[in-house]
């Protein structure tokens, strides 16, 4: 990896070089005391990270005009205390992580490496950036007659977790972000998804941000129907929706030689009296003849 590192004293570039070190034990430094020669070596190649030591001479336009000729920079400020405005300013100019240098050394280089990884890093003091209420500001409490914000029925079915990863799924995070913000096993948050669906009754994740959400315009009304069955089609010749195809039901039947008929078959012949029971017939008598003996 190659960092390049701006600050007018030595030994505090010394010092940095020390903390990325341990991002990169075998990384190349660039060293420059002003704004000239921080970007001289940039026509040549572009350094993985620029970590500007802040200092009372900088500027924020100075920053402006070094993001404007190469605005694919990735820059992290250290800076000696959270000031809302400065950390804004920068933020605003294309800057990627602001750090306080009070921060623990071990934090210092998180914040450095997710920079490195295109993230953003912003100290906890920097987010009050609205200035405070005066203090003969009345706040209007809530009563029967200013009841409090009701939230989205939807939204009130699901645990704090599940509301957590629906943050998630309405920022766009996949399954595996999801797992490693909130520190589970990607299979716990397909188990929580699928329970998310079946509450909102949602078919996907888009149909469930716009639910949780309570976006349900025209359009977005057949993702829930309340219970009810859709229309069915009905036969023709009657009122209501036609189906396109009509089908008729036959019921399957094999079929029949072209020889034979549909009329009952003959029973074979049987005899009158039962076999062994019929009598033996008697011999006729012979007849007499005169003169014989």
């Amino acid at each position: 990896m190659r960092f390049s590192i701006l600050n007018s004293n030595a030994e505090r570039r010394d010092g940095l070089k020390a903390l990325l070190r341990q991002i990169d034990r075998l990384a190349r430094f660039t060293e420059a005391d002003n704004w000239r020669l921080l970007a001289r070596p940039f026509k040549r190649y572009r350094p993985d990270l620029v970590v500007i030591d802040w200092e009372n001479w900088m500027t924020v336009a100075d920053v402006r005009t070094l993001l404007s000729h190469y605005p694919d920079l990735r820059v992290s400020v250290l800076t000696d205390g959270t000031v809302p405005a400065l950390v804004r300013a920068l933020m605003d100019e294309g800057v990627l992580g602001v750090v306080p240098r009070d921060t623990d050394p071990c934090l210092i280089v998180r914040a450095l490496e997710m920079v490195l990884l295109g993230g953003h890093y912003v100290p906890p003091g920097a987010l009050a950036i609205d200035p405070p209420l005066p203090p003969d500001t009345t706040i209007r409490l809530f009563d029967e007659k200013n009841p409090p914000p009701r939230r989205n029925k939807l939204s009130s079915m699901l645990s704090p977790r599940q509301e957590q990863i629906m943050r998630c799924v309405h920022m766009g995070s996949t399954n595996k972000m999801i797992a490693r913000t909130l520190g589970i096993s990607e299979g716990t948050v397909k188990i929580h998804l699928t329970s998310i669906f079946q509450q909102l009754g949602a078919p996907n994740r888009a149909a469930a941000v716009a639910l949780y959400n309570g976006w349900l315009t025209n359009h977005l009304q057949v993702l829930r129907n309340n219970g009810e069955n859709t229309a069915r089609p009905v036969t023709r010749g009657q009122p209501g929706p036609v189906p396109l195809r009509h089908h008729k039901r036959t019921r399957f039947q094999y079929p029949l030689p072209a020889s034979d008929t549909s009329a009952a078959l003959p029973i074979a012949a049987e005899p009158a009296t039962p076999y062994g029971d019929a009598t033996q017939p008697t011999a006729a008598p012979k007849s007499v003849t005169p003169g014989s003996a």
